[in-house]
């Protein structure tokens, strides 16, 4: 009896370190985005947003590591706050490694694709193509790894984000950086498919 409750204790403790250190993680990242806008709101002659990505510049591609922690204004960041949050949270189980992938993909895909098919002198910033690619990443998952759990989550994101992301990535909506939202959801895919190989 004594050695089962030890090892219920130490499953409890090692559960709750894993979930500590997501929460960690998940609170630098999108925290660190709440930070860089508080900064260019205090201090505006830093012209922060001007980091983003300038389609078919070779300045503008710094946008594609920049751009994610960039935005125009307070409702800017709060509408991709959430997804972050949410997604973000989804993609870490069972590994943070799998957050690292998600995001990297994103990045890239959103930064790539907007730097490419951009307006000629427009500026992409935002987080909306990361949050498209941990969509992307989580549908992908399910597809490429078969697993249950995995599935299930790639439907709950299906169902729940689904349409919005349909909408996202058609040019409909004038000021919308839909290149970025269609690279995110392609690069995090991608990422998804490239580590197909572990078991989720």
């Amino acid at each position: 009896m004594m050695l089962n409750t030890y090892s219920m204790t130490r499953a409890v403790r090692a559960a709750g370190e894993q979930i500590r250190a997501r929460v960690v993680v998940l609170a630098m990242f999108v925290g660190s985005m709440w930070l860089t806008f508080f900064l260019s709101v205090a201090i505006p002659a830093l012209h922060l947003t001007r980091h983003g990505v300038v389609p078919r510049t070779p300045s503008g591609l710094q946008g594609i590591l920049f751009a994610p922690w960039l935005h125009a204004n307070l409702g800017h960041i709060m509408a991709n706050t959430g997804g972050l949050l949410i997604l973000g949270w989804l993609t870490m189980w069972p590994r943070i490694s799998n957050f690292y992938e998600a995001l990297i993909g994103s990045m890239l895909g959103a930064g790539l694709c907007a730097w490419v098919f951009g307006s000629s002198w427009s500026d992409h910033i935002g987080a909306s193509g990361v949050v498209f690619g941990f969509a992307g990443y989580l549908i992908g998952r399910g597809i490429y790894t078969r697993n249950l759990l995995a599935i299930v989550v790639a439907l709950f994101v299906a169902g729940a984000y689904g349409l919005s992301m349909l909408l996202g990535v058609l040019p409909i909506y004038p000021g919308i950086s839909w290149q970025s939202h269609v690279g995110g959801a392609i690069g995090g895919f991608l990422a998804a498919r490239g580590a197909r190989g572990e078991r989720a």
